[in-house]
């Protein structure tokens, strides 16, 4: 289990730009958390890059992420990974254990939400994306209207982290590839 054969495995089931850079963004903030709390931080990245990797070619609900979750286990990744990328998908009502668990969930809607934010922006620089302009767009219905707003609060009171706090950790997290993720205004 390596970042090469994790992001090699997520390019093949994976085609759409969009997808790979929320993979991307989700791999950072996993890496940004597990430095900060001294876990392993190789593990806790792959696990942010493959949450997903399955989703563009099994996306329905009875398919992703388990579809998945069988390619990681044929492919022998470890169990507390597979079981951390199943427990993301409210939908399969797995509890969150382990740190990593409750980890991904919080950061990959949060991921996704803050994207759409400095998209909007007129610089498209996520460095420019303002804490209380993510607060604020959480309040607006139709802003990202298909980014769940309760596993964004759910995933920070998990975590024990202020909301206010855990969206400055993410933003900061992000704007470290910014280039990656086409968010560095370029």
């Amino acid at each position: 289990m390596n970042r090469d054969s994790a992001l090699e495995l997520l390019r093949e089931y994976t085609q759409k730009d969009g997808l790979v850079k929320h993979a991307l963004a989700v791999e950072a903030c996993m890496r940004a958390y597990a430095r900060k709390w001294g876990e392993d931080e190789e593990k806790w990245g792959i696990v942010g890059l493959l949450h997903d990797f399955d989703y563009e070619m099994y996306p329905t609900p009875d398919q992703h992420p388990e579809v998945g979750a069988k390619i990681l286990k044929e492919k022998g990744y470890p169990p507390d990974v597979i079981y951390a990328i199943r427990s993301h998908a409210d939908y399969l009502g797995l509890e969150r254990r382990s740190l990593m668990d409750k980890t991904l969930y919080a950061v990959d809607e949060l991921a996704g939400f803050i994207t759409a934010v400095a998209l909007v922006r007129p610089s498209k620089r996520i460095a420019d994306v303002k804490i209380s302009s993510v607060q604020k767009k959480l309040k607006d219905k139709a802003f990202a209207r298909t980014v769940n707003r309760k596993d964004i609060h759910e995933g920070a009171e998990s975590l024990g982290v202020p909301l206010k706090e855990h969206i400055a950790f993410v933003i900061d997290a992000m704007t470290g590839i910014a280039e990656e993720l086409g968010l560095d205004g370029s």
